[in-house]
């Protein structure tokens, strides 16, 4: 199956539009960015595919009962909906395909990686009222029900397994070999989980130097948050000069080096030299 490609640029430029003003929003909404990233990733979603996952979303958290009880139970009883009747789960395969990645692919295909599948439980359960959130553990994201006091953690990459404590911490030491540390239990921002999303997606796209075409949005759409790394920036230059976009990617590099300079002057130099390196490959 041929993977998803980004849209022709007028509507990729009005993807990163909408992103970038919901992104600065004062309640950014978690599932129209994520839906957006994959807009700016598979250019056959258009407007009435964008509503169509809004419904879905909408479709699913109406199947849940109303009100189950209290933490344990709503975990419980969208597992039973999402990961047993619905079949939304997760495997190793899964890492390996971009629509992993995209929440579109994910409510059509029911698979997807332990953050987008996170994605979905949040929002449908947000949707039916359930005290829910999601949890950054190192290496593999999941989702908490209820209060610090009363947390229910639950995994839905396994089909919303229920985690004891024990569980947790295995599944943090198996994917960074460190123990749990009882701070990365706080629910995750908003931004910040769409910020991990296109780290993923970046990933992805480092493992596959043809693609370098998924490495540019992700990096576009990561700058457009209001808050990100600063060597993003420098990444993305150095992207623009190994896609030929020479002037363009000195421009940047000359950009990040000037902020750079009051705290690194011998690397801003450094990356100085590398936007002229650049500039240099048009003769």
């Amino acid at each position: 199956m041929r993977d998803p490609h980004p849209p022709e640029p007028e509507r990729a430029a009005e993807v990163r539009r909408r992103f970038a003003e919901e992104a600065r929003a004062e309640r950014p909404d978690l599932a129209l960015l994520c839906v957006l990233v994959g807009a700016a990733g598979d250019g056959a979603l258009d407007e009435a595919g964008i509503d169509a996952a809004e419904i879905e979303l909408d479709r699913l958290a109406g199947m849940l009962p109303f009100r189950p009880g209290g933490p344990r139970e709503w975990a419980v009883a969208t597992a039973e909906l999402l990961g047993e009747r619905c079949g939304f789960r997760g495997s190793g395969a899964d890492y390996q395909r971009l629509e992993s990645s995209l929440l579109h692919q994910v409510l059509l295909r029911r698979r997807g990686l332990p953050i987008l599948l996170s994605v979905v439980w949040m929002e449908v359960a947000r949707r039916a009222g359930a005290p829910v959130y999601g949890v950054a553990l190192p290496g593999h994201f999941v989702v908490g029900f209820g209060p610090p006091d009363q947390q229910v953690l639950a995994d839905p990459f396994d089909g919303g397994r229920v985690l004891s404590g024990g569980d947790a911490e295995l599944l943090v030491a198996g994917a960074t070999g460190a123990p749990l540390d009882p701070g990365t239990l706080s629910p995750a921002d908003p931004l910040d989980v769409v910020l991990r999303i296109l780290n993923n997606v970046r990933a992805w796209a480092a493992a596959r130097p043809e693609r370098s075409d998924v490495a540019l949005w992700a990096l576009e759409l990561s700058l457009a948050l209001p808050s990100h790394p600063a060597r993003l920036r420098y990444e993305w230059a150095q992207l623009l000069v190994r896609r030929g976009e020479f002037v363009r990617g000195a421009v940047e590099l000359e950009a990040y080096a000037d902020v750079v300079a009051g705290v690194d002057a011998e690397a801003a130099e450094r990356v100085r030299g590398q936007a002229d390196a650049a500039r240099a490959l048009l003769n």
